[in-house]
């Protein structure tokens, strides 16, 4: 089983998963741009961040045999913060990187003027690059969310079908799938989607258009929730067919859009700028 989980914050996670990844068949992972759990307090802090997806991030996913590739965005949560604001101006400099096969995730948290304002200046954004946009839909009031969400892009300069609408559940997919875009669900232990329930959605919607993550981060979550959901799908009675396109062909088709997408993992070296995974010894 080959797996491209394409949601999942790697620079929360260690060198353990990686190689338990690696292990359960991931290959390749995009990272998208998001809150960190602690407020950032200026555009500088997300300038290192961006940095750090484009650099050493891939440098340690390569270390085990996974192509890294990353989305960037100033997030919804942190789109409410004044201080945050001129990340916006930050962003064009990093959308032309080769690595950067998004933009996002973009779309609501709280649904505010402020969150509107950002969404609809970065699908600009990502209709001026060339690039698919990856949105998160909130976790509270999700049809509300995702119906906004659908009005601010059918107004942007973007077509639906360069959009991944992440975070779906039961209640928002029919209206997503009937737009016309592409359909991203989070699967994790406790919250969000479980294995069960994605099957079952897989069952009544198919797997056309639909990609599955693990949205690992610094939280309760598990990096290996796509093996799992390949797994449940087998069991299901899917075929290996449908499960190598929900977990491998659709994420390659989206972000190959961007024209950018490159999955061979090159030998990065044993160090990015002078440092390595490793600790002690030579």
């Amino acid at each position: 089983m080959r797996i491209f989980d394409p949601h999942i914050h790697m620079t929360s996670r260690t060198t353990d998963d990686y190689e338990a990844m690696y292990a359960a068949g991931v290959r390749a992972v995009v990272e998208p741009a998001f809150w960190l759990g602690q407020p950032r307090t200026s555009p500088a802090s997300f300038v290192d961040y961006f940095d750090s997806l484009l650099g050493w991030e891939p440098f340690r996913a390569a270390q085990y045999g996974i192509a890294h590739h990353c989305t960037i965005a100033l997030n919804p949560k942190e789109a409410n913060d004044p201080r945050c604001a001129p990340v916006l101006d930050v962003l064009p400099r990093y959308l032309v990187k080769d690595n950067v096969v998004a933009v996002g995730e973009i779309g609501y948290d709280s649904m505010t003027p402020a969150e509107d304002h950002a969404l609809a200046a970065q699908l600009g954004l990502a209709a001026d690059h060339e690039l698919p946009a990856l949105v998160h839909t909130p976790h509270r009031d999700k049809l509300t969310g995702l119906r906004r969400t659908l009005d601010v892009v059918r107004e942007s300069p973007l077509p639906l079908e360069r959009v991944l609408i992440d975070h779906l559940n039961e209640t928002t997919v029919k209206e997503a799938k009937d737009a016309g875009c592409w359909l991203g669900f989070s699967v994790y232990p406790d919250t969000k989607m479980d294995e069960e329930r994605m099957v079952a959605i897989l069952r009544e919607y198919g797997p056309d258009q639909v990609l599955v993550n693990s949205a690992a981060d610094w939280g309760k979550s598990d990096p290996l929730k796509t093996r799992k959901v390949g797994d449940a799908m087998l069991d299901a009675g899917f075929s290996d067919d449908d499960v190598d396109r929900v977990l491998w062909r659709n994420p390659v088709a989206f972000y190959g859009l961007s024209g950018r997408l490159v999955l061979d993992v090159t030998d990065a070296g044993p160090t990015h700028e002078g440092n390595s995974i490793l600790r002690g010894g030579e």
